[in-house]
C-alpha cells in the first residue's frame, strides 16, 4: 500500500501498510498482516505505489496575524517604483472616495535602484496616483511599514512617538515623518488606524489559509506571534465545518516593553488549547531585520547600523526569559543578526545551566538565524539551542549582492548566511519553515530551496552558499522529525506505533525527487490525527 520509513526516507525492507486507530498509528506491517485487522467500519485507503511519509512541520508561521497583514495589493515581485505606482494607481482607480489603499510584499529594492543597500523610504512618491487616499503598504520581511503623508494624518503620527524598543518613526532632515514606519510597534500604529475587516471574515481566512498549508503536506506549524485575539480566533475557526486543517503550537509574542503584569497573565495562558491549538512557547524579538538595518550584529554593517539589540535593556530580556522559563514555557528568540544569536544563546545557557532545555524538556529556540560566526554555529551545537530556518528567504538576494540583505552586510558576511548545513555539521539542531506571509507557504517551495539554495526550475539561477545545500533526507527531516524534536515532541514527525497519526501520501517520493520537480509533486492525502484534511 505504502512506501515509508521513520523519516519518509527509503528503508531496505519497509513495512507496506500503516494502521491508525483513534488517531494514532497502531501499527506498521505488510499489507495482509494490516488488512487482517481491518473490521467491518474500518476505512481502507488503497495508496497503490505512492510514498508515505510523515506530515510536514512549518517550524515559522503566522497563520492568524499574517492573515490580518495581507490586505490589498499583494506587491511580490515588483521591484521597481513604477511597477509599484501602476499598481497603486489601478487600486486607487477601483476605490470608493477616501477609501484606505492597502498592500503588503512590498520590496526594499523599490527604493534603493543602485543597489546601496541604505534604500530612500518615503510615502508620498505615490501621491500623484491616489488621488489624496490613505496609503499604508507592509514590506515583505514585515519589519517596515510605509504611509503616505494623509494615513500618517488619519493616524495621527506626527514624529513625536516614543517606543519601549528600538521601533522609529523615520524623519527627514526637517524632522517631518518620511512615512517609513521602522519595525511592528510603529506600523501597527498605522494599521490599527485603517480601517479592520470583520472578526467573522478573518476567521474565514485563516482556515483557508491552513487548508493552503496542509494541501502542500503540512500537519502542524509553529505559530508565532500569539496574541489574546489568536486564540479567540483559532477558537472559532475550531467551530467551522473541517476545524482547524493544520495542529498549531502557539508562541504566545512578548514585547520588550511588556511590564510583570503582562508576563504573569502570559504564564497564566501556557498550556491553553483547543482541539488543534496549544500554548507551549513563549516568542521574543531580540533584533529587527538585516535589510532594514535593525539586525544586531557583531559589527554594523555597511551603513553604521545594526550594531544594537531590539531591547532598550539585555538585562530585562534575560529577566523575562527567566521567568517564562520558571513557568515552563519552551523559549523562542527572533535573531536575524549573529550578535542576537549569541546574546540569546548565552542566556538560554545559563538558565539550562549548559544547555538550552525548558524544564519540560524541550529545547529552547532561535529563529531565522540569517547570518552566524563559527562561534555562533559551535555553540548552538554546544547548548542545543534549536536553529529554526528559512532557506527560502534567500529568494530576494541577488547574484551581484545589489540586495540590501548583501549590500548591507557585505560580500564576506553575506557569504556566511543561512548556515543551515553548518549548524548540522557541527552537531547542532536545526528546523525549517515558511515564515509565512513572508514567504510563500507552500513546503515543498520550501524543500527545495532547501536543497538548492536558488530558484527552483532554474538551474542557470544563481547558486547562493552551494556548500549549505541540505540533502533530500536531511531536508526531509527538519520538516518532520528535528522539527517534532524542536517542539519537544516525540509523537510527532515520525511513523512508528505510537505516534499521533499526522501524514502526508505523495505520487513521488520527495527524498529521492528532482528538486527542480518538488514544487510540482501531488500530495495526494493529507491526515492530522488520522482525519482527512487535505485530498487530491
Amino acid at each position: 500500500m505504502t512506501k515509508e520509513s521513520e523519516t519518509g526516507a527509503a528503508d531496505t525492507n519497509p513495512p507496506t501498510a500503516v494502521a491508525i486507530e483513534g488517531g494514532m498509528i497502531s501499527q506498521l506491517g505488510s499489507d495482509a498482516e494490516i488488512l487482517a485487522l481491518a473490521t467491518e467500519t474500518t476505512r481502507v485507503i488503497d495508496a497503490a505505489s505512492a510514498v508515505l511519509t510523515p506530515g510536514l512541520i512549518d517550524s515559522h508561521m503566522h497563520p492568524v496575524w499574517g492573515t490580518e497583514l495581507t490586505v490589498g495589493l499583494d506587491l511580490g515581485g515588483k521591484t521597481e517604483a513604477q511597477e509599484v505606482r501602476e499598481a497603486l494607481a489601478e487600486a486607487a482607480a477601483s476605490l470608493p472616495e477616501g477609501a484606505w489603499v492597502r498592500g503588503w510584499n512590498l520590496d526594499y529594492k523599490v527604493f534603493d535602484p543602485e543597489g546601496t543597500g541604505a534604500p530612500q523610504i518615503r510615502g508620498d512618491i505615490f501621491d500623484d496616483v491616489l488621488d489624496g487616499r490613505p496609503l499604508a503598504l507592509v514590506f515583505f520581511d514585515l519589519h517596515t511599514g510605509l504611509a503616505n503623508p494623509a494615513a500618517l494624518a488619519a493616524a495621527g503620527i506626527d514624529g513625536t512617538e516614543e517606543f519601549t524598543d528600538a521601533s522609529e518613526i523615520v524623519l527627514d532632515a526637517q524632522g517631518v515623518p518620511t512615512g517609513e514606519l521602522r519595525e511592528i510597534p510603529a506600523y501597527m500604529m498605522l494599521l490599527d488606524a485603517a480601517p479592520q475587516e470583520a472578526v467573522e471574515e478573518i476567521v474565514g481566512r485563516v482556515q483557508q489559509t491552513l487548508a493552503r498549508s496542509a494541501a502542500s503536506a503540512v500537519t502542524s506549524a509553529s505559530v508565532m506571534d500569539g496574541r489574546p485575539i489568536t486564540l479567540e480566533i483559532l477558537e472559532q475557526v475550531e467551530k467551522l465545518d473541517g476545524g482547524l486543517p493544520v495542529r498549531l503550537h502557539i508562541a504566545m509574542w512578548h514585547q520588550p516593553g511588556d511590564d510583570d503584569d503582562a508576563v504573569a497573565e502570559r504564564i497564566r495562558l501556557l498550556g491553553t488549547a483547543g482541539e488543534r491549538y496549544r500554548v507551549s512557547m513563549i516568542k521574543m524579538f531580540i533584533d529587527g531585520v538585516i535589510d532594514a538595518g535593525t539586525a544586531w550584529l557583531h559589527e554594523p554593517d555597511s551603513e553604521g547600523d545594526s550594531h544594537e539589540p531590539f531591547w532598550h535593556s539585555v538585562e530585562r530580556y534575560a529577566e523575562v526569559c527567566a521567568a517564562y522559563h520558571e513557568a515552563g514555557y519552551q523559549l523562542a528568540t527572533h535573531s536575524c543578526g549573529d550578535a542576537g544569536v549569541a546574546e540569546a544563546v548565552k542566556v538560554y545557557r545559563q538558565l539550562g545551566q549548559g544547555k538550552a532545555l525548558s524544564r519540560n524538556g524541550a529545547p529552547h529556540r532561535v529563529e531565522h538565524l540569517e547570518t552566524l560566526t563559527d562561534q555562533d554555529v559551535a555553540d548552538l551545537a554546544e547548548t542545543g539551542t534549536v536553529a529554526s530556518m528559512q532557506p527560502l528567504h534567500m529568494q530576494w538576494r541577488e547574484a551581484d549582492h545589489s540586495d540590501s540583505f548583501a549590500a548591507r552586510l557585505g560580500a564576506q558576511r553575506a557569504a556566511h548566511s543561512f548556515r543551515v548545513k553548518d549548524v548540522l555539521t557541527a552537531g547542532g539542531r536545526i528546523a525549517l519553515g515558511s515564515d509565512w506571509p513572508v514567504a510563500q507557504q507552500d513546503a515543498r517551495l520550501g524543500m527545495a530551496w532547501a536543497r538548492l539554495r536558488r530558484l527552483p526550475g532554474s538551474p542557470e539561477a544563481h547558486t547562493f552558499e552551494p556548500e549549505q545545500r541540505l540533502t533530500g533526507e536531511e531536508t526531509l527531516l527538519g520538516y518532520t522529525r528535528w522539527a517534532a524534536e524542536a517542539l519537544g515532541r516525540e509523537d510527532l514527525g515520525v511513523i512508528r506505533p505510537g505516534a499521533i497519526a499526522d501524514l502526508a501520501l505523495w505520487s513521488q517520493d520527495p527524498v529521492e525527487a528532482d528538486p527542480d520537480q518538488l514544487t510540482e509533486i501531488p500530495v495526494l492525502l493529507t491526515l492530522v490525527g488520522g482525519t482527512v484534511v487535505h485530498t487530491d
